[in-house]
């Protein structure tokens, strides 16, 4: 909805995930990539599993049922299932059956209640539901760690003017975590910092959408 908000000029500027951008960039043409929180230039997803399904590679996923989260999650499904490719595994043809769970928390709780084998997730979201006991480690561990890449972005409509652009990139940078007024905005989406970014470092996801065949 938000890709079509954009394409139709009723949304001017949106928080998209890397492959939303890709989708966005797409279907526009002219989409720009603003800026991202420092910590989305280096984000990783956690491939999990139980103890007691023998699984310690990916090699070890063929013949299991696996969870990815959201169909359209960047860190879901699109570079989890892009790295199962480049190492060989297609989903569709290697797993005894896979799922969508629809969320990356959800996908924790099916490994962790054996309703999967094994499943991927946000590695933020992976850290959070350890720290809140929401998953025991002693039941769920991380056997991968995907390389990492580029997720979150703010991103407004190609054809808004580049002066207004400059002015919303200066708002968001000029943020300063020392400063209790600006680190109020920043922990709300959990950061100390923004960064500019480019439409090229994006080159990765789009090989991914297309590599998955999300995109066209």
């Amino acid at each position: 909805a938000t890709v079509e908000g954009l394409a139709a000029k009723k949304l001017d500027m949106v928080w998209y995930g890397g492959f939303t951008f890709v989708q966005a960039r797409k279907r526009t043409g002219n989409a720009i990539p603003v800026v991202s929180r420092a910590e989305d230039l280096h984000f990783h997803s956690k491939f999990i599993t139980r103890p007691d399904t023998g699984i310690t590679t990916l090699a070890d996923l063929k013949g299991k049922t696996f969870s990815f989260g959201s169909v359209s999650s960047t860190s879901g499904h699109l570079m989890p299932r892009y790295f199962l490719l480049q190492n060989g595994i297609t989903p569709e043809r290697d797993f005894t059956t896979f799922s969508f769970s629809g969320a990356h928390d959800a996908t924790a709780l099916w490994v962790q209640s054996g309703k999967v084998d094994a499943g991927a997730l946000n590695e933020a979201v992976w850290d959070k539901l350890v720290e809140r006991k929401t998953i025991d480690p002693n039941k769920v561990q991380v056997f991968w760690t995907t390389p990492p890449y580029i997720d979150y972005v703010w991103t407004v409509r190609g054809d808004l003017d580049s002066a207004l652009v400059e002015k919303i990139a200066a708002a968001f940078l000029k943020l300063d975590s020392h400063n209790p007024a600006d680190k109020a905005l920043l922990d709300l989406q959990r950061t100390k910092q923004y960064v500019r970014v480019k439409p090229e470092q994006f080159k990765a996801a789009e090989e991914a959408a297309i590599a998955a065949g999300l995109l066209q």
